[in-house]
C-alpha cells in the first residue's frame, strides 16, 4: 500500500509494506492501492494555563515564580483526503487506550483510520487529556508499573486468559498479543469526564460539524460533549460501559453484575440537557461473548451489565422523540467481536456496518 500526502507545493510518498495472506479478498486487494492524503497535521486543543504569582528571573530559571503550565488539553492529528466527503469523523479512544487504537492494528492490517479514509472521511485521531499526547495533566498523578496485562486480556473478552475465545476475532500469534498490550497507555491524571469534554468540545468548535465515533470509556464524555456541542451531526459508540446520563428522576436501578468493578450505576442529568442528546441519531455496538444472563463469568457479565444498560439508555432517548439504536453484533450474524471491534480480524465488516448507518442517516455526503 502507498500513501501520498499532497499539499500545495510538495508531493510526498511513502511506501508502507503490509503482508497479507495468499487468498485476498476483493477489499482487501482495494487495501493494496494508493492512499491520496491532500492534508495532514495535528495541534493541541483546549485545556487550562496556570502562572506562579511573582516575576520570572531569568537567571534563576529553575524557580516557577512568574511561569505558566499549560495542561488538561486534547491531542489531535488529522488527514484530510484528496476527495473528501462533507462531515469528518472524531475517533476517541477508551481507558486504557490511546489515538493508537484507530490505527494499525495489532497483527499490521489497516484500522480504522485508513478505513474510513478509504472511504472518503476526514478524520481526526484524539489523545483525551492526561493520556498518550496528551499528558500534561493540571492535577498530581503516579505512574506505577503495575502487571496487569492478562487482566485486560479477560476484561477485554479476547478469553479467559490464557484460553482464547473459540471463533474469538482477535488474532493469535504470540506477535500480535505482545502488540496489543504494548499500545495500553497510563493516565498522566485522574481520569475526569468534564475534563476530557471540555476539550473535545474545542475540537468541534474549531474544525465545524462532524461525526463522533467514542469507544468505552469514551462514551461517557461524548455524551457530554454532545450536550454541550451542537455540532455533533451523530455519535457512534463502541461498547461504553460508564457514563450513562438519565433525565432526572429516571435513574434506573444499579445493574449488579459478577464483574470486578461492582454494579453499574447511571447519573442524573437535567431533562432539558438530556433532550440535546435527541437531536443526533446514536448507534451503539457490542461484541460477542456477553452472557444473556446473571453468569458467574466475571467478565462476560460486566458487559452484560453494559448491553443492558445501554439499552434502558437508547429506550430513554427514544421515549423523548431521539433516534438511539444499540446493535449486539452475534444477533445480527456478526460473531466473535472483542471489545475492540473496529481492530479485530473482521474490521472491514465492522466498517462497513458502520458506513451503512451513515448512508442511512445521510451523513455520508
Amino acid at each position: 500500500m502507498s500513501i501520498m500526502v499532497k499539499s500545495k507545493s510538495i508531493f510526498l510518498l511513502f511506501f508502507i509494506p503490509f503482508i497479507f495472506s495468499a487468498c485476498k479478498s476483493d477489499r482487501q486487494n482495494e487495501m493494496s492501492q494508493s492512499l491520496v492524503i491532500r492534508e495532514q497535521g495535528s495541534f493541541s486543543i483546549g485545556g487550562t494555563k496556570k502562572t506562579v504569582p511573582g516575576e520570572f528571573n531569568v537567571s534563576n530559571a529553575l524557580d516557577s515564580a512568574g511561569q505558566t503550565f499549560h495542561g488538561d488539553h486534547a491531542y489531535a492529528f488529522y488527514q484530510i483526503p484528496e476527495q473528501s466527503r462533507k462531515y469528518p469523523m472524531v475517533l476517541l479512544h477508551g481507558a486504557g487506550q490511546s489515538k493508537k487504537t484507530w490505527e494499525t492494528t495489532p497483527d499490521g492490517r489497516e484500522g480504522f483510520q485508513n478505513l474510513f479514509l478509504r472511504k472518503g472521511y476526514s478524520v481526526y485521531l484524539l489523545d483525551q487529556p492526561r493520556r498518550g499526547e496528551a499528558g500534561k495533566s493540571m492535577v498530581q498523578a503516579t505512574v506505577s508499573p503495575l502487571a496487569d496485562e492478562q487482566f485486560w486480556f479477560t476484561q477485554f473478552r479476547i478469553g479467559n486468559y490464557p484460553q482464547y475465545f473459540n471463533g474469538v476475532q482477535f488474532p493469535k500469534d504470540p506477535a500480535s498479543l505482545e502488540q496489543f498490550y504494548r499500545q495500553m497507555t497510563p493516565n498522566t491524571g485522574p481520569f475526569d469526564g468534564k475534563v476530557i469534554a471540555n476539550a473535545v468540545s474545542s475540537l468541534f468548535d474549531k474544525i465545524g460539524e462532524s461525526i463522533l465515533v467514542t469507544h468505552s470509556q469514551g462514551g461517557g464524555p461524548g455524551w457530554m460533549t454532545a450536550i454541550q456541542n451542537k455540532n455533533i451531526k451523530a455519535i457512534v459508540a463502541y461498547e461504553p460501559y460508564s457514563g450513562f446520563v438519565f433525565p432526572k428522576n429516571e435513574l434506573p436501578k444499579p445493574i449488579k453484575s459478577s464483574g470486578l468493578f461492582g454494579e453499574l450505576v447511571g447519573t442524573e442529568i437535567p431533562l432539558d440537557d438530556f433532550k440535546k442528546l435527541t437531536m443526533l441519531p446514536i448507534i451503539i455496538y457490542y461484541g460477542d461473548n456477553i452472557a444473556k444472563n446473571p453468569s458467574k463469568v466475571w467478565n462476560s457479565d460486566h458487559w452484560r451489565s453494559g448491553l443492558e444498560m445501554a439499552r434502558i439508555w437508547a429506550a430513554t432517548i427514544n421515549k423523548y422523540g431521539g433516534d438511539a439504536k444499540v446493535v449486539h453484533l452475534p444477533e445480527i450474524g456478526i460473531k466473535g467481536n472483542t471489545h475492540f471491534a473496529f481492530s479485530d480480524l473482521n474490521n472491514i465488516e465492522i466498517a462497513d456496518l458502520l458506513s451503512a448507518w451513515l448512508k442511512e442517516k445521510g451523513l455520508d455526503k
